[in-house]
């Protein structure tokens, strides 16, 4: 297929609609999109009038954070003067040593299996899995928690809040990005 003066201006027009590689080597016919690629990058066509882009999509509503129990202590961050006393900064208080839990014990006089795992149960392994006295914790849970109270805490740690930086750092750091982008075509 030979890039006749017509099929260029074809393109030039096309291109300059807005219309993406794929629908202009549609209309054109016997030419694929690389090649429409290829064409528009040895013309030297600089960025169209209105680019085509897929349509946005719509995000997924938001869901309501979980409910922590009243009797979990919040595990917020604290403040505190860092030693030469020029900012406040994030301190994380220790984490509380894990308390061991015993398995439950079932009515049966056995520990919780995977066989015998139910809704309410606690379901926090305990041992080696290849181990044939591997169990479950099996203790009571609330409705709605895989695991009992004491397993919870220790499983559902809170994330480390992220530390801001001063805006004029921040400034200096879009304003290099900015000033890269207008060299960098």
């Amino acid at each position: 297929m030979a890039w006749t003066d017509e099929r260029v201006e074809t393109l030039k027009k096309l291109w300059a609609d807005g219309l993406s590689a794929s629908q202009i080597a549609k209309q054109l016919g016997g030419v694929t999109r690389n090649a429409v690629i290829g064409k528009v990058h040895r013309l030297g066509l600089s960025g169209r009038a209105a680019p085509s882009r897929p349509t946005r999509r719509v995000a997924a509503p938001k869901l309501a954070p979980r409910q922590r129990s009243a009797s979990t202590p919040s595990q917020a961050g604290t403040k505190a003067k860092i030693s030469n006393g020029s900012a406040p900064a994030l301190a994380r208080p220790p984490a509380p040593a894990p308390v061991p839990v015993e398995p439950h014990i079932l009515p049966s006089g056995d520990y919780a299996t995977v066989l015998t795992l139910r809704e309410g149960m606690c379901k926090w392994p305990v041992g080696d899995p290849a181990d044939t006295s591997f169990r479950f914790c099996g203790h009571k849970t609330t409705p709605g928690q895989a695991y009992c109270e004491a397993h919870s805490q220790m499983a559902y740690q809170p994330q480390a809040k992220r530390k801001r930086k001063p805006t004029d750092d921040a400034r200096a750091v879009l304003d290099s990005l900015a000033s890269g982008r207008r060299m960098n075509f």
